[in-house]
């Protein structure tokens, strides 16, 4: 039998209609709905038209997916479920998913058809969705609609081994459950000559993305003929769906287990949900055997029946086993799904429509002429202009701006500036100079501590290097600009961080603006011809701009008529000479501290005097160094108040 070539079948014009019957008001069904009901089948043909319309690539929608291993028994259980012959060849690679939806109906029939891939062409779509079958249960041979299938998808060569098409099989009867189901490529390690160790990631790569979707139900088959512990699916299901919430265990081939044994013992307790737990639980299921492959399905229905009354199996409840059960189970479950998950569903699907019809309102009107172009052109400009100004006065109303701060640019810059003005507070000079001993271990993120007698040291070395017409005990001018050269070093690489972040802010909100005024192909080439280019000039200029400004505070000689110059130094002698005179009344008292308020103390006052008037330091050098220190540490502090205005004019 083959796929024979047809129209189409009709899309429905309202994928919504069925989820809304009998409910004037658009909403979801609520509440409990029953299994063989017009609004259970309605409620499940929302979500099929939704697939098969492709929304499923947008949009992740309420579904079972059928995965196990090669050999798991998955085509004989979806064959007890749906009264259908499935193919058997386990040892075969299927190349495509197999959509099977099963209908309750008062007539027996069989659609089948396919529902390209997101990659396809529209010829190649339209060929695809041309081959479709429509017949009875008993003439189709489904085994050959595959073969068939993989034909029209080019998969009978080597150069394609995998699709993204679906086969869609639509199996409607009295007997049947109002049921869709995904079935998947088994799962395999080993390749031989049919298939490679590729398909199997191949494989894996598709069962682990419907997996994914937090919206699937995940039936995990589990065949009690193999070790549990090297059958991939529930290893993939339990990383996927850690909590068990969306995953419900199946086990087949209960049958091939010998009575007593630790394996039967291991099973009846998996399928008790105590070893491998889901929240959704686990079913049994007795398959056909090789010698049963051609029983009836009434008969194989009997023989599950009367395997399940005895021996240790019928500890079970009822509800757990065969595959009448499953049948109400499965139907259950994604009846529960579907319900749980159609607003979300509506809202993500809500969200969609809207994105596209920004962009349809990106795009404007067809601009085939010069004029329209023109035209359209003026109105993106106008558009960017008005947002742009928005974002530089910090006017955030704009939709724009709606949930996304990084676009709020006169924010991201005014932080920005902030955290560059704490930084050159708190690291922008090259070494901290504190009196008293440095700290042995520094501070991570802080310039490293040095004593003012270890600074001064060094100090003296460099005017050793650096004397000139100076008298003893004076220092050189030039000695505070080489000081101070060496205090600024951390200023141009954090100017450079700061033009860095503010060229980078500006160029991405530039951006996100111009995708949102125009369309994607108009936004890359104004980015590619006009925003770029001229990007790149205005960051050359400000590295230039940037150099300028460094350029007196990184050479030439120290100069300023800030009068805050000689108030820091006066200052810093200032409190110096009090903490050496606070000390020395300590020492002349021989006390540890200076009491506050009134003291009575009988001492020779001239003595006194002369300890607190007579301490001078002998060591020119080392005097004219600690000058030299105060100077390039006033220096500093004046330099960096003039250059914080500029920082926060901004």
């Amino acid at each position: 039998m083959t796929l024979t070539k047809g129209a189409p079948s009709g899309a429905a014009n309202h994928v919504a209609t069925g989820a809304t019957d009998g409910n004037k008001n658009g909403a979801a069904i609520t509440g409990p709905t029953p299994l063989h009901s017009k609004d259970h089948r309605d409620l499940l043909d929302v979500v099929d038209r939704l697939r098969s319309h492709g929304l499923s690539r947008y949009v992740d929608l309420p579904q079972i997916i059928v995965c196990g291993d090669q050999s798991s028994g998955k085509s004989s259980a979806l064959e007890a479920i749906s009264g259908m012959s499935f193919p058997t060849k386990d040892n075969l690679c299927t190349r495509f998913a197999t959509e099977l939806i099963l209908r309750r109906t008062p007539t027996t029939g069989i659609d089948t058809s396919i529902s390209p891939g997101s990659e396809r062409s529209e010829a190649e779509k339209a060929k695809l969705r041309a081959c479709t079958y429509t017949g009875t249960l008993e003439n189709l041979d489904l085994g050959r609609v595959v073969d068939d299938a993989k034909n029209v998808m080019g998969l009978n060569g080597t150069n394609k081994v995998f699709s993204t098409d679906i086969l869609r099989v639509e199996v409607s009867g009295p007997s049947q459950p109002h049921l869709t189901m995904v079935d998947l490529p088994g799962l395999f390690l080993a390749g031989n000559k049919d298939q490679s160790e590729q398909d199997a990631a191949l494989v894996e790569s598709l069962v682990l993305s419907y997996m994914r979707n937090p919206r699937t139900i995940i039936l995990a088959v589990v065949s009690a003929k193999s070790d549990f512990a090297l059958q991939q699916v529930t290893r993939h299901a339990r990383a996927l769906d850690p909590t068990g919430i969306r995953t419900l265990g199946l086990i087949t081939k209960p049958d091939t287990l010998d009575q007593g044994s630790d394996s039967e013992r291991f099973y009846i307790e998996l399928a008790q949900n105590k070893d491998v737990q889901f929240r959704l639980g686990w079913h049994v299921l007795r398959n056909r055997t090789f010698a049963e492959r051609d029983t009836p399905t009434p008969a194989r229905d009997v023989a599950e029946r009367e395997f399940f009354s005895k021996g240790v199996w019928k500890c079970l409840k009822p509800s757990q086993m065969g595959v009448a059960a499953l049948r109400m189970r499965l139907s259950h479950v994604l009846r529960d799904q579907i319900l749980l998950q159609l607003p979300s569903v509506l809202g993500d699907v809500t969200a969609g429509i809207n994105e596209c019809k920004l962009s349809l309102d990106r795009l404007g009107v067809a601009r085939a002429t010069l004029a329209e172009q023109r035209r359209y052109l003026l109105k993106v400009s106008a558009r960017f202009s008005e947002v742009t100004r928005a974002t530089i006065d910090g006017v955030y109303t704009d939709v724009f701006f709606k949930g996304a701060k990084e676009r709020r640019l006169r924010a991201v810059m005014q932080n920005t500036l902030a955290d560059f003005a704490r930084d050159m507070r708190l690291k922008g000079h090259a070494r901290s100079i504190i009196d008293g001993p440095a700290p042995r271990t520094e501070d991570l993120g802080k310039p490293p501590a040095v004593s003012r007698s270890a600074y001064i040291s060094e100090v003296k070395e460099l005017m050793m290097e650096t004397r000139g017409r100076e008298l003893p005990g004076t220092y050189n001018p030039l000695i505070v600009a080489e000081l101070f050269t060496q205090q600024c070093k951390p200023w141009p690489g954090m100017v450079r961080n700061l033009l860095e972040r503010a060229f980078v802010s500006s160029s991405r909100t530039i951006e996100s603006i111009l995708r949102h005024v125009a369309d994607s192909e108009t936004t890359e080439s104004l980015l590619r011809i006009v925003v770029n280019p001229t990007m790149d000039n205005i960051k050359k200029e400000l590295r230039s701009k940037m150099d300028e400004i460094l350029e007196p505070h990184m050479s030439g000689h120290p100069i300023t008529y800030n009068h805050y110059l000689t108030d820091n130094v006066q200052k810093a002698q200032s409190d110096r000479r009090r903490r050496q005179m606070e000390q020395r009344l300590k020492n002349f008292f021989n006390s540890d501290r200076i009491p506050s308020g009134v003291a009575n103390h009988k001492f020779d006052m001239q003595s006194l005097l002369d300890d607190l008037a007579t301490h001078t330091e002998p060591d020119m050098d080392t005097y004219s160094c600690s000058m030299a220190t105060d100077t390039m540490e006033a220096y500093y502090k004046a330099r960096f108040v003039l250059s914080q205005p500029t920082v926060h004019v901004c």
